[in-house]
């Protein structure tokens, strides 16, 4: 068996077959020191800002209007005062910023204003009431808007949790981690996916990206999903069950009709943990980015494939047999697989984010250890991003606990 080197001391399998017909990895690459954990984005301060501009409107307006002569008026920031208030806050607040406005306008010009005045004053009282009724109306209509975005919202975890299920924090008697990260606001789910299945040959993962977004990119990871669950439980090998999840993809585009029914594929890595001792991963990549394997020592190892692979739904193309690349998965080391929404993440220089870089050298310890990992990961996004990412990302760690006798 050949070696490849890893980031730091040691040797990571590289050539020959396994047990199981796969191959070694051709291009295992590692990574050495690495950052630290990258620091979460700063919340916004433009909402918190906005909250405190009614009773500012309404202190600078009583000032203006008493220390100035009376041709001059405060009346805009008393109008801006509950129009301000409609949108950000609760019913009864937005009554009283009005009624405060309102009650301000009319004092003001009642302590300063003559008998002749009186058409003005009525008038500017007149304006104020109205105003206040607006902000009244907006207050009603944007909390009926927000209602209704609760319940999409609802329906959208809903189906999420039914598509693409949490899975339990230990599987198979290694510690699991997986998040979705929307790019889009209040979007929960479109065409990134990830599972992991417990089955009589080992612990068996899929991370997957569908082409495409919408109700169809949907439709298409609950298709690759079931597919594979099914596969997952039934097939002896990896292989069979990528071949399995490449004729669940022909049916698919079949019934499909336009441009999805001849370009409709999936990018997917498929991962295999035997039960026992064997102390390794089996790993077929069908055109996705590189996983990752972290050390509990801080090495990491970039798994590229021995040859590269079409997507699945792709075999109209050409026809090829799926062989399992390997490496080493010692105890404490932890597998990560992620969508290309992570890998592409570009900053304002136009960089990509590399999650070899930020990860090498850093240490996930612990049953935590994948959620920690997840969770750094995706702090580092948002600072290399600033702005956040701008596709969906799927990310999913395994690890091998470290027991009595390792």
């Amino acid at each position: 068996m050949r070696g490849q080197r890893g980031s730091g001391a040691g040797r990571v399998p590289g050539g020959g077959r396994s047990a199981g017909g796969g191959r070694g990895l051709g291009g295992v690459r590692g990574t050495g020191a690495g950052r630290g954990s990258g620091g979460s984005r700063d919340l916004p301060r433009e909402r918190a800002l906005v909250r405190g501009l009614p009773p500012l409107l309404l202190v600078v307006g009583i000032c203006f209007d008493a220390l100035t002569p009376p041709e001059f008026t405060a009346s805009p920031l008393f109008a801006a005062a509950p129009l301000i208030t409609a949108p950000f806050f609760r019913l009864r607040t937005t009554v009283a910023v009005a009624a405060v406005s309102c009650a301000a306008v009319l004092g003001l010009r009642l302590r300063g204003g003559s008998a002749g005045a009186a058409v003005e004053v009525v008038t500017e009282f007149l304006t104020m009431l109205t105003v206040g009724i607006l902000a009244v109306v907006i207050n009603r209509v944007v909390r009926r808007g927000d209602a209704r975005l609760a319940s999409a919202r609802s329906i959208a975890e809903t189906a999420q949790r039914a598509v693409l299920p949490q899975p339990d924090p230990r599987i198979g008697g290694l510690d699991i981690a997986a998040r979705y990260e929307a790019a889009q606001a209040d979007a929960f789910i479109g065409g990134d996916l990830y599972a992991v299945q417990d089955t009589p040959h080992g612990v068996r993962v899929i991370v997957g990206d569908v082409r495409g977004k919408g109700m169809g990119a949907v439709a298409a990871v609950a298709v690759v999903i079931g597919a594979f669950r099914e596969a997952a439980e039934q097939e002896s090998t990896l292989e069979a069950v990528a071949q399995r999840l490449e004729r669940a993809l022909a049916r698919e585009g079949m019934r499909r009709d336009g441009l999805d029914a001849f370009e409709g594929f999936t990018t997917a890595v498929l991962a295999e943990i035997p039960r026992g001792g064997e102390g390794i991963v089996r790993i077929i990549n069908r055109g996705h980015p590189e996983p990752l394997v972290l050390r509990g020592d801080g090495r990491l190892c970039v798994l590229t494939p021995a040859e590269p692979a079409l997507p699945l739904g792709m075999g109209d193309l050409g026809t090829w047999p799926d062989r399992a690349d390997y490496v080493d998965f010692p105890p404490g080391a932890t597998l990560l697989l992620y969508t290309d929404g992570l890998s592409e993440a570009r900053n304002a220089d136009g960089e990509f984010f590399d999650p070899a870089v930020r990860l090498g050298g850093r240490v996930f310890p612990g049953p935590g250890g994948p959620d920690a990992l997840l969770a750094a990961l995706v702090d580092d996004v948002r600072e290399h991003t600033v702005d956040g990412a701008t596709d969906d990302m799927a990310l999913l760690a395994v690890r091998r606990p470290v027991t009595t006798g390792d």
